[in-house]
């Protein structure tokens, strides 16, 4: 059987930046040359980044995509890399982009090309659109409708684009008809949690539905609120596991496979789904033996552009067999999740810095922690803005946690400014707690304004889904690291993220008393989140099925919740959704973030059980 190496590149690209992202492409194919690869793999619009959302729709911004396209073509032939073929992900359109009803202007198409000595060899689009979830490409893109097929040293490889595995027939069962010894698919599929679970089953039924070996080739890194972890799948025609990439790490992942050689005859015709064959040889004849080496190895990360997080994991050195099992633990890999979004908004987006009001409680806490991982404590800022309300052990815990992680401190009262305003409006009750929230927020943009920081936004998903957030207060800033985190979770990370710490014999970053005491928004004396929430052990659970799962009320009442209180909290979140279009984006680890995810009316008279 012929003998192919498999170059699959877990890349991070930055939507819009088409030229750093093309030598990234570069850079990583001259490593994987380095390595005698057969073919090379990059994720899906690999080179515009994604999404690219409403840019698909600008002429300007598709015909640089096109461009930049055959100028990498030339730029990897020039270099010496032109004999080796690359496929790569990119913004095209198609070729009837004449306005017509019912399809997006200009007929842009999120597809891909082999390039070959210094000309693109082939190119097809994505056949299966998604249209659900965050996924709007409907709106964005026309689809393909070839089954596209290289042959590379006598094997047949038939290509796909992410949801062309997602979706039931198109591409999969085409490729079996083809009598295709690989089939490959590069991907951009965002992080959900257990996300990871649902990936591996689909890509073993989609391999053997192919009946062939599959490789789905994943994007890691951040963009707005998406995350992608990474966790690229290669697996044999019967669906045993060849090999999986480490989550949320750019690498090479290098394979020798051994696979089927192609017919004589190319496959040719209409297949499945009315999928037309496009074939192309680049090489026909099978190469001799490759050099021994491990079947599978991680490479050494090529020098990124954008600093990475977190650290290739150990065991996993250069030249070193892959790890085709190991996943992080699920509390690891959210954090690790809320690590890398935090740290791809921030430096994608050219901040140095950050700013946060760390108030001693649970969530700012956390978000400190967060951004000291995913920045550098020497990156961070917190301000302790006491009021007359705030407790001692508050201040006490916000000095410690600064002590303990080494970021830059300080405390601006807001007394005198509450004092002043007070004066002036002699506001009483909810007016007079809000307040303290909105000079917080104001004090914070100051300094923003005045020193460079990004805010950052520690609210959580229980108060978002429930409203309990003062507007211009609580909600200011530019990211919010834990938007899509119910407090229930946000414990749990805090005491993972601390036992990890003394697991590796570090100091825990947050003080045992923030997590241990009640939260409080200590805006007025004694004041506890239970005074106006239900506990949250039992809201999360309310609020998970309401929110994520989309249950109706009855519904949820029959899960064994009291009728009075599931009505209670299905009344709190609808009044809400005028404060959540108010809040800045923030990572999604959910499988229904506030957002792209869920999109209600804010003028809205229909009530669950009306």
């Amino acid at each position: 059987m012929p003998s192919l190496r498999l170059a699959l590149h877990q890349i991070d690209s930055c939507v819009g930046d088409i030229g750093r992202n093309a030598g990234t492409i570069v850079r990583w194919t001259r490593y994987a040359a380095e390595q005698g690869a057969h073919l090379v793999a990059f994720p899906e619009m690999a080179l515009t980044g994604y999404p690219v959302e409403d840019l698909a729709l600008r002429p300007s911004f598709v015909e640089a995509s096109r461009a930049a396209l055959r100028a990498l073509a030339g730029r990897l032939a020039a270099e010496g890399l032109g004999e080796l073929p690359v496929l790569v992900g990119y913004l095209d359109r198609g070729p009837q982009d004449l306005p017509r009803y019912g399809r997006p202007a200009g007929a842009p198409q999120n597809a891909a090309a082999v390039l070959h000595r210094g000309r693109i060899a082939l190119s097809f689009a994505k056949h299966h659109l998604p249209n659900y979830g965050v996924f709007d490409e409907f709106r964005y893109f026309v689809p393909g409708d070839t089954l596209p097929v290289v042959r590379i040293h006598g094997v047949d490889v038939a290509l796909a684009i992410c949801e062309d595995l997602w979706q039931e027939g198109g591409r999969v069962p085409a490729a079996r008809s083809a009598g295709a010894g690989l089939l490959l698919s590069v991907n951009a599929s965002p992080y959900e949690r257990d996300k990871d679970d649902t990936r591996l089953e689909l890509v073993r039924k989609r391999a053997r539905q192919a009946g062939c070996t599959t490789a789905y080739l994943a994007m890691t890194g951040g963009q707005d609120e998406l995350v992608f972890d990474g966790d690229s799948i290669v697996v044999d025609r019967d669906g045993g596991v060849i090999a999986r990439a480490p989550q949320f790490t750019e690498v090479c992942l290098l394979l020798d496979l051994e696979l089927p050689a192609a017919a004589p005859e190319p496959p040719s015709g209409v297949l499945d789904d009315g999928l037309r064959v496009d074939h192309v040889t680049l090489s026909p004849d099978p190469l001799p033996d490759c050099p021994p080496r491990p079947p599978v190895t991680l490479s050494p990360d090529p020098p990124p552009d954008y600093p990475a997080y977190p650290p290739q994991p150990p065991g996993n050195e250069a030249g070193q067999p892959a790890d085709t099992g190991a996943r992080l633990p699920d509390t690891e890999e959210i954090y690790t999740a809320l690590v890398t979004g935090l740290h791809a908004y921030v430096t994608k987006n050219g901040f140095r810095s950050v700013v946060l009001g760390l108030s001693g409680g649970i969530d700012s806490a956390l978000v400190a922690a967060l951004a000291c991982d995913a920045l550098g404590p020497e990156r961070v800022h917190a301000v302790a803005m006491p009021s007359r309300y705030s407790s001692e052990h508050s201040l006490t815990d916000a000095a410690e946690l600064a002590r303990r992680t080494g970021l830059a401190f300080r405390t601006v009262p807001i007394a005198p400014m509450f004092d002043a305003y007070m004066a002036a409006l002699e506001l009483t009750g909810l007016a007079e707690e809000n307040l303290q929230s909105r000079l917080r927020g104001t004090t914070l943009m100051a300094i923003s304004n005045q020193e460079g920081h990004l805010v950052l936004a520690p609210g959580n998903k229980s108060e978002l889904a429930c409203g309990y957030s003062t507007l211009y207060g609580d909600s200011v800033g530019g990211y919010g690291p834990i938007k899509d985190v119910y407090k229930t979770v946000v414990y749990q990370l805090a005491r993972w993220r601390n036992q990890s710490a003394a697991d590796r014999g570090h100091t825990p970053p947050i003080p045992e008393h923030t997590i241990a005491k009640p939260p409080s928004a200590e805006l007025r004396p004694g004041q506890v989140d239970t005074d106006s929430l239900p506990d949250y052990d039992v809201l999360d659970r309310i609020l998970e099925l309401y929110v994520d799962r989309d249950r109706g009320r009855e519904q949820i009442v029959a899960e064994g919740f009291p009728e009075e209180l599931v009505t209670r909290v299905l009344r709190m979140v609808d009044r809400a959704e005028y404060k959540r279009r108010q809040y800045p984006p923030g990572t999604k680890i959910s499988a229904k973030g506030f957002g792209k995810d869920r999109r209600l009316p804010i003028t809205n008279h229909w009530r669950e059980g009306d």
